[in-house]
């Protein structure tokens, strides 16, 4: 068996359905949705259709869904549009030290403006303290932006408990769910969401395509500057055929993403088993039970995580960012207090449909036999 690839997370294949369903809108539906004639009405169709499977499969309106250019986009349009909309009437905006880089950057962007910007810790499991974020909130803060699920470690946040918070206090909130549409469920209206994140390579969709929804009435300062597409909140030609096949993904993961899910952490867990049965260096990096059904983060104490994958021909991602000259811990697992020896052991599994068992077994006994023979 060649390489095997566990790191669906960093992005997933393509769906062959969802590729189907794209095909048609790169040949013969290639019209500008915005245009008038009958070539633009096809692809506006497309589009339309797509903006209500995304939006079922979230439970908000289809009104509320605009699309972008994937996760980074949306997550940068919330923070500079609330910032830039509601700065009348506040400058603090709450997140977390675990955020995807598309928040923490442009967070910090915003403190060299004049915001403040408070990084809730996380503990050793990866979760914030939903108290410690309500005694935060301050008559100046105008967001709170705290991600469903880290994509390093998979720990889940209580965002139904968040999202009340926030509503109690009148502030904005909004999640970035881009490791979780598709792999967890999730609800606009119950989990008290004003905004939200969805990139569709995450969930077997095409890239350079995602969503945003803003729920109605809330005012967000357009990002990009230009025509009026998207209903004047989202410059640029919309990207139809990736919007089309955005909405298949939504579809799939609505009508068949539970048989799927299951699947995919009964191997995710037993991947785990296999390799704690017979290491005993192994560590967790992660919440045991509220974590992404496909995400394992694991510590080979003294082991160097890149080496360990290089030697077993695996595709995963690494504990650490890895620069030219240097490897330094991620900045994730250092939050969590774990040392940077686990961090530079640590190793991110994340599995998905096309895992199949014989990949599972295989990876984990290169794992198992690469570790011993460098004990």
């Amino acid at each position: 068996m060649d390489n095997i690839y566990l790191d669906y997370n960093a992005t997933s294949p393509l769906d062959k359905e969802v590729l189907d369903t794209m095909l048609p809108y790169l040949t013969d539906n290639f019209a500008n949705a915005m245009s008038f004639h009958s070539f633009g009405q096809r692809a506006a169709q497309g589009l339309e259709q797509a903006r209500n499977q995304v939006a079922t499969l979230v439970n908000c309106q289809p009104s509320e869904v605009i699309f972008t250019g994937g996760g980074t986009e949306s997550n940068n349009s919330v923070i500079r549009g609330i910032a830039r909309s509601r700065r009348s009437l506040g400058n603090h905006i709450i997140t977390t030290q675990i955020e995807h880089p598309s928040i923490i950057k442009c967070c910090k962007e915003l403190e060299t403006e004049g915001f403040e910007i408070t990084f809730l810790p996380v503990n050793s499991l990866g979760q914030i303290n939903v108290d410690l974020l309500e005694k935060s909130i301050t008559n100046k803060t105008i967001l709170i932006s705290v991600m469903h699920a880290n994509n390093e470690v998979g720990t889940i946040q209580p965002i139904t408990e968040i999202g009340e918070i926030a509503r109690k206090k009148g502030v904005y909130f909004h999640t970035d769910t881009a490791q979780s549409v598709g792999k967890l469920p999730i609800d606009v209206q119950t989990m008290n969401i004003d905004m939200l994140t969805v990139a569709a390579h995450k969930f077997y969709g095409p890239k350079g395509i995602g969503a945003l929804v803003v729920c109605e009435g809330i005012e967000l300062t357009p990002y990009l500057l230009g025509a009026g597409h998207e209903g004047g909140r989202r410059a640029g030609t919309v990207n139809v055929a990736g919007a089309v096949g955005l909405g298949k993904a939504c579809e799939i993961a609505k009508t068949k993403g539970e048989s799927i899910i299951a699947k995919v952490k009964a191997g995710r867990d037993r991947f785990h088993k296999i390799i704690t049965d017979s290491l005993n260096n192994v560590s967790l990096n992660g919440h045991p039970t509220e974590r992404l059904p496909n995400t394992l983060n694991l510590s080979f104490r003294g082991c160097d995580g890149q080496k360990l994958l290089i030697a077993t021909d695996i595709a995963a991602s690494l504990g650490a960012a890895c620069h030219t000259t240097s490897r330094q811990p991620s900045a994730v697992l250092t939050a969590m207090g774990v040392t940077a020896e686990d961090a530079l052991g640590a190793i991110r599994f994340s599995f998905g449909k096309f895992t199949s068992d014989e990949q599972i077994i295989e990876a984990a006994n290169r794992i198992i036999k690469t570790v011993g023979n460098n004990k």
